[in-house]
């Protein structure tokens, strides 16, 4: 039996285990075509009719009438013909079309204790100055904006603000290292940059305004002016030639949409690399537009006048697609929240947001429901609030553990939809389209593609791979629109790292399968597959056998070098609040999990070894830094990523991941070590 097949007996549960929420004919879909399979044939067989048929809902200055241009592949143009503006899109044609005393976007911070309610006419206004403020420090059409902002409303605004001025935005995390802000003001060459004078994480203050000067003083690209937010929180002291946001905005003359070609594009969003200089993923405008508002009521299920709320960051593709473009595009209501899933102040935050504001979706990572889980296994805090108007929950980001699907599935008793996709591709390559046909729930897969996505899954010999059998994941070309066209100002690599590997298809870095059943299993980045003794096994497999385990809030395994086998995969696990945390539970546990890899998966998965620690390294995104630790245990000089969300994690893991090398305990220190480990 192959790894591929192993492991789908493993990922797929039994069926009576799966939840009762399909629909009625999709019980037959095994005799008759549903509905999704149509929309699907219908986006793959002729992409161009299709996609110019759902550009339709857009307005349009000129609206396209020829869908693809081909002529340069893999450089391939969505609707070149057509010119548009995605923030009249946004904002403007709602207010016109009577919906401007609706409610675009509701600011919950927890953090600062305040809550703000944006309608489409008060946010079209306050977009309209802002890009009056950018218009009078001299940005124009194709100008490159940086926006260094937390997540506040003005972040978005400034966003918009850009798009209504025809220039390019390239958001970056508040609060990024000075470093990594230089490399990309170098690589993205910004005019102006916005930002604001702190930020809040947790129960800290962060001043955002000396990074920024360190960060300018350290690049070679020298931006002609900085807008500056000041927060009640925060006062930052101004050098002579920054623009206070609000005395600015308050003489500013509205700016008016301007019209821009279809191809011209709306963003950069840069990838979160671990060395060198990171890729600028270009997003165009009409080709995003169409796509994201095709995407709302089809996958998202959320039509105009419905609240979705997407617990993420405008720093992320997430936070650009659906909290501010797909549901501002839709004529839906968005929440921008600022603040943690926990901690700020509890785990029933996202339950208190959904409940005051009549939420249909929630879209979220699994680490942040990961987290729930660990602070409230029960749901006790859930019992508070009224979630009728709840409908559906989605998780992407990360692969979701089929033991978080569960938990979620059972405390809410609605649909969990796992979906897939990533910064290069701006919106879900797999997912379960809810407004089209809710397919049938399997844990462990993000479900099939979705239209306009033609995945298929090749071998290491260059061919495709049958049902339940392992390989890289790649998609056809053309992209479907909205898609990146290519990397910023750098063509030859966005070749090399995309387009190379598979001709005629786009590599997307992750490893998985097919079951019979055309669901596709996605089981981490290729370069988390590990050789044991010329066994290619997914860490993915092993992890999912470990979050089975009731103790367990979350995990990762990885692969560490072995001198006989290649690598060995190492384990590492969180326990949920509540579970004995003493030496010799922590022992009998990590026995238990080994047992249970060997039983689920076998002796060729080889993992004899799992501790228990108090956290795991994580991107600020939700991402497990799998390599990184594995690169500390095999003693490798590690960069660690500008993304990271707390480096005092990987600080605490180091003597765990490398416990010859780490300083003895003082004489008469017998206590046990916080961290757990067994050796079978």
């Amino acid at each position: 039996m192959s790894a591929g097949a192993c492991r789908s007996r493993i990922l797929v549960a039994p069926a009576a285990k799966w939840p009762a929420f399909t629909r009625d004919n999709d019980v037959a879909r095994g005799f008759s075509v549903g509905i999704y399979d149509e929309v699907f044939r219908a986006s793959v067989t002729d992409p161009e009719a299709f996609w110019l048929d759902a550009a339709s809902v857009i307005d349009w200055s000129v609206p396209p009438t020829q869908a693809l241009d081909s002529t340069n592949p893999p450089f391939y143009r969505w609707f070149p013909d057509g010119e548009l503006n995605v923030a009249y899109n946004a904002l403007d044609r709602h207010v016109e079309s009577g919906r401007g005393e609706q409610a675009a976007l509701i600011y919950d911070s927890p953090v600062t204790n305040s809550r703000r309610v944006y309608t489409y006419r008060e946010l079209r206004d306050e977009v309209a100055a802002f890009a009056g403020v950018l218009a009078d420090q001299g940005v124009v059409k194709g100008d490159l904006v940086v926006i260094y902002m937390p997540m506040i409303p003005e972040a978005a605004i400034a966003m918009l603000a850009c798009a209504r001025l025809g220039a390019v935005h390239s958001v970056v995390f508040g609060g990024f290292a000075p470093k990594e802000l230089a490399i990309r003001i170098d690589d993205a060459k910004p005019k102006v940059i916005v930002s604001a004078s702190c930020g809040i994480e947790g129960k800290k203050v962060i001043p955002y305004v000396p990074l920024l000067t360190k960060a300018i003083e350290l690049a070679e690209h020298k931006p002609e002016k900085r807008i500056i937010l000041q927060r009640a929180q925060l006062t930052a002291e101004l050098a002579p030639d920054d623009v206070d946001w609000a005395t600015a905005i308050a003489t500013a003359t509205p700016a008016d949409p301007v019209q821009v070609n279809a191809t011209d594009p709306l963003y950069i969003l840069y990838t979160s690399g671990t060395t060198g200089k990171p890729k600028g993923v270009v997003r165009d405008s009409g080709g995003y537009a169409v796509a994201l508002a095709w995407t709302m009521p089809n996958i998202y299920s959320i039509q105009p006048g419905e609240t979705m709320f997407t617990a993420s960051d405008v720093g992320w593709v997430v936070g650009h697609s659906y909290i501010v473009y797909a549901p501002l595009l839709t004529g839906s209501t968005t929440i921008l929240y600022e603040g943690k899933p926990v901690g700020t102040p509890d785990a029933g935050q996202f339950w208190r947001v959904a409940a005051e504001n009549n939420v249909k979706s929630i879209f979220t990572a699994p680490t942040a429901f990961r987290a729930i889980k660990k602070e409230d296994p029960h749901g006790e805090f859930l019992a508070k609030y009224d979630l009728s108007k709840l409908e559906y929950l989605f998780l992407a980001g990360e692969r979701l553990d089929p033991e978080t699907y569960h938990w979620a599935t059972e405390l809410l008793g609605i649909p969990v939809i796992d979906h897939w996709w990533q910064t290069e591709s701006g919106y879900p390559i797999v997912a379960n389209p809810t407004g089209i046909e809710l397919l049938e729930l399997k844990p462990g897969t993000p479900t099939r593609p979705m239209p306009g996505w033609d995945v298929k899954v090749m071998g290491l010999d260059g061919k495709p791979a049958g049902p339940n059998t392992d390989g890289a994941i790649v998609i056809k070309l053309p992209l479907p629109p909205g898609a990146l066209p290519t990397l910023w100002n750098d063509d030859e690599r966005f070749v090399a790292s995309y387009m190379s590997a598979f001709p005629g298809y786009y590599l997307t870095g992750d490893g998985g399968f097919f079951d019979d059943d055309g669901y596709l299993y996605v089981m981490g980045r290729t370069d988390d597959v590990i050789n044991v003794a010329g066994h290619r096994l997914s860490t993915g497999s092993m992890e999912e056998v470990l979050a089975g385990h009731p103790d367990v809030a979350e995990c990762a395994v990885f692969g560490i070098s072995d001198p006989m086998k290649g690598q060995l995969p190492r384990g590492l696990v969180v326990l949920k609040s509540g579970v004995p945390n003493d030496y010799e539970s922590e022992k009998r546990l990590c026995a238990e999990l080994v047992k249970m890899v060997r039983e689920q998966i076998g002796a060729v998965a080889a993992l004899k070894e799992v501790s228990v620690v108090a956290a795991l390294p994580k991107t600020r995104s939700g991402k497990i830094l799998r390599k990184t630790m594995g690169n500390i245990a095999d003693g490798q000089t590690i960069v660690v990523p500008s993304t990271i969300d707390d480096a005092s994690v990987l600080d605490a893991l180091r003597p765990v991941l490398r416990p010859e090398h780490t300083t003895p305990a003082a004489d008469g220190d017998a206590s046990p070590k916080a961290e757990t480990a067994i050796g079978v």
